[in-house]
């Protein structure tokens, strides 16, 4: 392997045996780039250009080297609820880590290339559609400055895939701080409370954990409970971060949050048109588990399994332990509303802290509940109306009991710094769900064009080129997309 692909070993294999199985992707039969995040590639210090073979080679699916320190991770989680002992990467393998120029250390994770022992019976494969809906989502969730897992490549591999029929295969790189997860310590809890000899593997995976993200917390007087509380205040952050751009996740299982805070594992995901808090996208969350306004509580509760993970690690005394965990699992409501307030408040502009602020966030909620207004698109015609601009008002029909108390709030902020905190939290374009779904189609067929002019808009959200003034629009009636589905 050249020497312009600086992959090392991961981290992972100086875990214990039990966190993963050797994995060896399987190599494409006729590999070609479909997508190549260049600027993603420039942060990494990897070549910009997809043009090396080497690197097409690795990306989809030919091992490094020897092939021998790549490993697909176990984790165990609670999925919709239910408990599932062992799960792992089943169409997945990390093939190495990489210490970006600025310090930044990544896993690189190819994702679809093949079986591994976790597949049960899956033929670990994806589909191009899947593999570029979480390249798109991704990347407009880095374009919003939302903490999130990244797509540096998506390479076609070839070879058919077999779902509702025959569909191009394709491999994702994705790029994430780590790959640790509730549920990779709910497995190493598992682990440990099947022996005699103490939480081991629980230990072990925490220290590489904190010394991964929060090495300055190995000095604490107790680093596992200092960390924990920073991977709550993370999330609570993230999760309020997810609900002012109206981003819904779709499977929030515990498998699928990552204690580094970032967003991971884009499948029924997709952004808010027309207001409703309780909106589900995902196909198979008939019951809304996992709706818009439910995500706080999921969250939370995933992090109340965590704790439940960490306890001996916590403190002795199983009581001192279950009441250090309890006290930190509840800091999560404070700072996830404050995050939120503080995120409102600059959506409408509105000075921060001010006493009257939550009854003028009430009536906003209630406002878009009742009018069912495009949720990006209310917070611009807001922005147009602090402008302003007389369009705004004729737009937001039903909200003029809200309109006044916003207004009334409005005017007790400096005008300039009101503006300029509106134009930088309301985004002019989302990764509007039919919008992908066009893209993904005719990428099927043949047609990058429309992935690639979303993909470039999405980098610049808060700005609006005048050729991309149609993203902006929320769907036509035929267009609403009710349904997103996960891929495998």
């Amino acid at each position: 392997m050249g020497a312009e692909i600086p992959f090392r070993k991961s981290f992972y294999l100086d875990l214990p045996r039990d966190f993963y199985q050797p994995a060896a992707p399987s190599p494409a039969p006729s590999p070609q780039w479909v997508a190549f995040n260049e600027g993603l590639a420039r942060e990494l210090g990897l070549p910009e250009q997809a043009d090396t073979p080497e690197l097409l080679n690795l990306l989809s699916g030919g091992a490094p080297g020897d092939g021998r320190d790549n490993i697909a991770l176990a984790y165990s989680g609670h999925q919709f609820g239910q408990w599932n002992p062992l799960m792992g990467d089943g169409r997945a393998v990390i093939v190495g880590e990489i210490a970006a120029p600025d310090g930044g250390v990544f896993d690189i994770h190819l994702k679809g290339s093949g079986p591994t022992p976790f597949a049960r019976r899956g033929d670990g494969r994806a589909t191009l559609s899947a593999m570029l809906r979480e390249y798109i989502v991704s990347e407009a969730m880095a374009g919003l400055g939302v903490p999130t897992t990244r797509s540096l490549a998506v390479a076609a591999t070839g070879a058919a895939v077999f779902r509702d029929g025959a569909r191009p295969g394709a491999v994702l790189t994705r790029v994430a701080r780590s790959h640790i997860r509730v549920g990779t310590f709910q497995y190493a809890a598992g682990r440990d409370a099947a022996g005699d000899a103490g939480p081991i593997r629980t230990r072990a995976l925490a220290d590489a954990a904190i010394q991964r993200h929060d090495p300055e917390l190995a000095r604490a007087d107790n680093p596992y409970l200092a960390f924990y509380r920073a991977i709550v205040a993370r999330q609570a952050r993230l999760i309020a971060q997810w609900m002012l751009v109206g981003f819904i996740h779709g499977v929030m299982n515990s498998d699928n949050m990552a204690v580094s805070g970032e967003t991971i594992d884009f499948g029924p995901c997709a952004f808010m048109d027309a207001f409703n808090m309780r909106q589900v996208y995902s196909s198979i969350d008939a019951a809304g588990r996992y709706a818009y306004n439910r995500q706080p509580s999921i969250a939370q509760w995933n992090l109340a399994r965590l704790a439940e993970s960490l306890l001996p690690l916590f403190d002795q005394d199983d009581a001192t332990a279950l009441r250090l965990a309890q006290e930190s699992v509840e800091t999560f409501q404070p700072i996830y509303a404050q995050a939120l307030a503080a995120g409102l408040e600059r959506k409408l502009g509105l000075p921060a802290g001010d006493p009257g602020n939550e009854e003028i966030f009430a009536a906003m909620w209630q406002a878009l509940s009742a009018s069912k207004a495009d949720f990006t698109n209310f917070f611009l015609r807001l922005t147009a109306i602090a402008e302003g601009g007389e369009d705004g008002d004729a737009a937001l029909d039903d909200t003029s009991a809200f309109l006044a108390i916003w207004r009334a709030g409005l005017e007790k902020n400096d005008r300039r710094a009101a503006l300029a905190a509106m134009r930088a939290a309301n985004p002019k374009l989302i990764a509007r769900n039919h919008r992908v779904e066009q893209a993904l189609a005719a990428a099927n067929a043949g047609d990058m064009g429309p992935f690639n002019r979303l993909c470039a808009a999405l980098k610049t959200p808060f700005a609006l080129a005048p050729d991309d003034a149609d993203l902006q629009a929320p769907p036509l009636p035929e267009e609403v997309v009710h349904e997103t589905f996960c891929g495998t």
